[in-house]
Parts: C-alpha cells; sequence; structure tokens
C-alpha cells in the first residue's frame, strides 16, 4: 500500500476534474479524497497499491478532457489506511 499527495494546477476547476477524479479513484480500488483550493488548484490525497497509484499519478497529469492541466506535484506520504472510499470535498 501507498498514499500520494497531489496538487493539479491550470484549467481544473469548474470543468468536473473532481467528478472525473473521483470515479477514476473509485475504478482502481483506492481510497482517500479530492477537493478544490482557493487557489483554483485541485488537491487529491489517495491511498492504494503502488500500480494503482502509479495509474491514478499518471491520470492526473492529464486529466478529463475538458480540463487543461499544467502541473502536478506529487508528494509520496506514509500510509495511514484512515479511508474508506474515495470521497469528495
Amino acid at each position: 500500500m501507498g498514499r500520494l499527495h497531489i496538487h493539479v494546477f491550470g484549467r481544473v476547476q469548474g470543468v468536473g476534474f473532481r467528478y472525473a477524479c473521483c470515479r477514476e479513484a473509485r475504478a482502481l480500488r483506492l481510497t482517500g479524497w479530492v477537493r478544490n483550493r482557493p487557489d483554483g488548484s485541485v488537491e487529491i490525497v489517495a491511498e492504494g497499491s503502488p500500480a494503482a497509484l502509479k495509474t491514478f499519478e499518471d491520470w492526473c497529469r492529464q486529466g478529463p478532457s475538458w480540463a487543461d492541466v499544467e502541473r502536478v506535484t506529487v508528494t509520496p506520504e506514509p500510509t495511514r489506511g484512515e479511508y474508506l472510499s474515495f470521497e469528495i470535498g
């Protein structure tokens, strides 16, 4: 198991990014959350298998087709196992 703290920058608010992100994370059986930040970015915490997290990180770098991802920062963190599902915050 692993955990990633991800920030996605660009045109990622008001385009359904969080909903698409949640759908992708659930399909990969990840747990955690996604939320909009006041600076216009999207913040994500995801936990799951290393393979699923890699796939999810790659997806975040592209986002849904209507988003325009300019930059992504990814910080690995210790797994905490505190989430039961993936939610939109």
